[in-house]
């Protein structure tokens, strides 16, 4: 069974923790309280829905009632977050009223029922607000300085797209509008740095098509993410980008020439990725110069650690979403070296890209979605 389905009795007990903080534990009339159990139940059956969208569930029927369902998802998450909130404050009046020995009981319910309204309305705006903000990547711009980079490399233009977590939520037309922003800018050079999909090749594999439309004077390069081996063989998803035009890069480097000057642009699986699919930065710069330029693309962050041991001189990734949701950001240190933007890890440059698309719930909260262009800067001070 899917692991996807494992989230089912998680998002029922959630479900049922709401249901009884928002009707039960404010003694709401039983019509609110019929009502809520309602639409918790028609939410929990969408989000699943959402979740096999892809992975067992045909897209072309699932993926708008799945769109809804994981939309909720982010709903659950301030839902929760506020009833936790409103229980906490709860207990402390019960505590101040135990110490003063006065019956606080109406004024605890009075509390709930107003701060579950409020908590209830805040997550809808919230909630609409994101889903606004996830809807169209912008483009972003950010010069990098390199101490190493070739002069004849100077300002070279690279668009950087990650993420774009295409399937369930998002279709074909959303990948077309990215490959199309993406073309705008005329960049010299494009990565797409993995986790373009959720689903398997069967039945998301045909979003993706708009990839071949993708052209760069200097090459389309691509690694794999960690979510291109979650629903299925990661090396299909691998070998249907080699099938767009897209010069994936598996644990290996290529060289890329420009006015007679050279570098290295090398690629590495993801951090997670199952065999034989492991990550091995040693092979993927296996041959190149000491001396030269390298130029690397790892999904997550983190690979930048190995990378400053190995003399890269820029690494740019994805993964993070800058936390998609917040307040998610704040817990991506505990996995990650940096969350968003340009960086140093060790002795390499890094470029985090928050993303162009958005896992699970198609929201985004103080993490908007981009399209990164970034110029690459010879270091005169270097």
């Amino acid at each position: 069974m899917p692991a996807v389905f494992g989230f089912g009795p998680v998002l029922a007990l959630v479900s049922l923790f709401l249901y009884w903080r928002l009707a039960r534990a404010t003694s709401a009339p039983r019509p609110v309280r019929r009502t809520v159990g309602v639409v918790l139940l028609v939410m929990w059956v969408l989000a699943v829905v959402g979740l096999g969208s892809g992975v067992v569930f045909d897209p072309t029927w699932a993926r708008a009632p799945g769109f809804v369902g994981l939309t909720w998802l982010a709903a659950l998450l301030y839902l929760s977050l506020g009833v936790l909130l409103l229980g906490f404050v709860a207990l402390v009046v019960r505590v101040v009223g135990a110490a003063g020995r006065r019956d606080v009981s109406s004024t605890r319910r009075t509390f709930l029922r107003i701060g579950s309204a409020v908590v209830v309305a805040a997550t809808a705006v919230t909630v609409g607000y994101g889903l606004v903000e996830a809807a169209t990547p912008r483009v972003t711009r950010t010069d990098v300085a390199l101490d190493r980079l070739p002069a004849e490399f100077d300002g070279v233009r690279v668009a950087l797209v990650s993420d774009i977590h295409a399937g369930p939520a998002r279709g074909a037309g959303f990948v077309q509008s990215v490959v199309d922003e993406v073309n705008a800018q005329k960049p010299d050079m494009i990565v797409l740095d993995g986790d373009l999909i959720d689903g398997t090749v069967e039945l998301v594999g045909d979003v993706l098509d708009p990839i071949r439309q993708l052209s760069a004077p200097l090459g389309v390069f691509a690694v794999s993410g960690n979510h291109e081996f979650y629903a299925d063989d990661g090396g299909k998803w691998l070998d249907l980008w080699s099938g767009l035009g897209v010069d994936v890069l598996r644990n290996d480097h290529t060289i890329v020439t420009r006015s007679g000057a050279d570098i290295a642009v090398a690629g590495v699986n993801d951090f997670t990725a199952p065999a034989p699919y492991e990550p091995d930065m040693g092979a993927a710069l296996d041959g190149v110069d000491p001396d030269q330029f390298v130029f690397m693309l790892a999904h997550q962050p983190r690979q930048a650690l190995e990378a400053s041991d190995r003399g890269v001189d820029v690494q740019v990734s994805g993964h993070t979403h800058a936390g998609q949701l917040w307040p998610i950001r704040y817990l991506v240190p505990l996995q990650q070296p940096t969350v968003e933007g340009l960086d140093t890890v060790g002795s390499t440059t890094v470029y985090t890209t928050r993303g162009a698309g958005a896992w699970g719930p198609p929201v985004r909260v103080a993490a908007p979605p981009e399209i990164s262009m970034l110029t690459l800067l010879a270091n005169q001070s270097g």
